[in-house]
């Protein structure tokens, strides 16, 4: 099992450390994390992408909050089978 975290920040002026710091602190190593400044307005994110290849069932994916994984709760549920080959929290 792998454990790997999803960070986001809309835009380049955002700072994205609160959230990196939140994954240490869980436990999360460096390779594992995938840090991306894009919009959440959709799920066409390469680091997103990139997580997504790698994760494998019983993987486990932290996200700071379910809004930056993406802002379209739609398109988050279209997401979830992809999502849920590994567990969220």
């Amino acid at each position: 099992m792998a454990i790997y975290g999803y960070v986001r920040v809309s835009s380049m002026e955002q700072n994205e450390a609160r959230q990196v710091l939140a994954m240490r602190e869980v436990g999360i190593f460096e390779e594992n994390l995938f840090v991306e400044k894009a919009s959440g307005k959709d799920f066409d994110r390469p680091k997103y992408a990139e997580m997504l290849e790698k994760l494998r069932e019983g993987d486990l994916i932290y996200v700071k909050s379910i809004d930056r994984l993406g802002r379209n709760y739609a398109e988050i549920l279209e997401q979830w089978p992809d999502i849920n080959k590994g567990k969220m929290r």
